[in-house]
């Protein structure tokens, strides 16, 4: 539960104090046909004194989905309503609501892997993979696999339930990118969600909060615990300051660049702005077409360049973007624009990356090595900002 400030104390809000906040607004910004469902959430502040600032994340705690817990206790042998101690607070509650609330079932802890191996006398596939020199193989092996499919692939393997939760990870809160500015929001907060679907070990499985967002939250009801996670190093220069600034943000990389260009527009900042912005296809990905059109018309922005990934033959990405437009980019961080990127750290990040080094080179005339110089100067100068995950 959130706590009453005094009047002259900004309540605090954490992990073990979230505020309870609402969803107010939902709605898919994703067009009929789109390869993934993509949404649009804004959260009810009101009253609770939360405050964020453009580039802070949103932590959200998820609930499992009653479904999969339904099935996971029918492969336990076990009723739910067996009484345990809660795997957060310590109270008594019946299993089904620790496994709702507090417990992760879509990813395995090593101590239930050991626990199964014993129970089955070694018998168990899992018997190859608990010596500390297999911990790859191991990962490998539970990849795109839930609790539950150890317990359905190990029917022998029985326990109580108190002793289940004890081997089971705890649900942890999920960090999404903030998507609006709370001085042009006051008392709400968005995020720009991709609801996370796939199917694997013949199993339809999804993500556990995109999918508790757009499948289980009721409009002004369902309580969700929230708090702020400051971004620290991601923020916009001072409005005052004549700085250019870069946005690259593909996919739900967009959340933070669009709280920017709110903030901007409210605090009528100096300096240019330039996104670059990229999705599967222009006609059901274009998420908040209508507002960076907007920004354009009006100036927040100066500059928007797309990136259709399957609207031609080729795959075009953010990075072919950039390099096709170099010598402007070059140009801006000559003027000592800040270069942002936002996004999947495993491809995209390291993708952007070499076309930066690429760009310095190319319209620098500089070596490999001086372009190396050059970026590492940049990331000194806090002018080459990056949110990836």
């Amino acid at each position: 539960m959130s706590t009453e400030a005094t009047p002259h104390a900004k309540p605090i809000y954490n992990v073990k104090n979230p505020f309870i906040a609402t969803v107010k607004t939902a709605y898919d910004i994703s067009g009929p046909g789109a390869p993934k469902n993509t949404r649009h959430y804004e959260l009810d502040l009101a009253g609770s004194g939360l405050e964020y600032i453009p580039g802070d994340s949103l932590a959200v705690q998820p609930a499992n989905d009653p479904a999969l817990v339904a099935d996971t206790l029918a492969a336990l042998g076990l009723t739910g309503d067996e009484i345990v101690k809660h795997a957060k607070n310590g109270a008594d509650v019946p299993l089904r609501q620790t496994l709702i609330e507090a417990n992760s079932l879509t990813e395995v802890d090593t101590k239930l892997v050991k626990a199964i191996v014993e129970k089955t006398g070694g018998a168990s596939p899992l018997a190859a993979f608990i010596a500390p020199e297999a911990k790859d193989e191991l990962k490998k092996y539970l990849w795109g696999r839930f609790v539950i499919d150890l317990l359905l692939e190990n029917p022998t393997a029985k326990f109580e339930a108190q002793e289940f939760v004890s081997l089971l990870k705890k649900l942890n809160i999920r960090l999404y990118s903030i998507s609006s500015s709370l001085k042009a929001n006051p008392e709400e907060v968005h995020l720009t969600v991709a609801t996370v679907k796939y199917t694997s070990h013949g199993r339809e499985r999804g993500g556990v909060a995109s999918t508790f967002l757009a499948e289980r939250v009721t409009l002004n009801e369902t309580r969700i615990p929230i708090f702020v996670n400051a971004g620290k190093g991601f923020r916009l220069p001072d409005p005052s300051e004549d700085v250019p600034v870069i946005f690259c943000g593909p996919g739900t990389g967009i959340a933070p660049f669009r709280a920017f260009l709110q903030e901007r527009k409210v605090t009528n900042a100096k300096g240019k702005a330039w996104l670059f912005f990229g999705e599967v296809s222009e006609k059901t990905c274009f998420f908040y077409k209508d507002e960076f059109e907007g920004y354009l018309a009006d100036g927040t922005l100066s500059k928007l360049t797309t990136a259709w990934s399957r609207d031609q033959a080729e795959k075009i990405y953010v990075q072919h973007k950039m390099l096709e437009h170099s010598a402007e980019l070059y140009a801006w961080l000559e003027q000592g624009a800040i270069f942002y990127v936002c996004g999947d750290a495993s491809r995209m990040a390291g993708d952007v990356d070499k076309a930066l080094h690429t760009i310095i080179e190319k319209e620098g005339g500089k070596t490999p090595e001086e372009a190396i110089a050059y970026m590492a100067a940049l990331k000194e100068a806090k002018r080459y900002r990056r949110d990836v995950y």
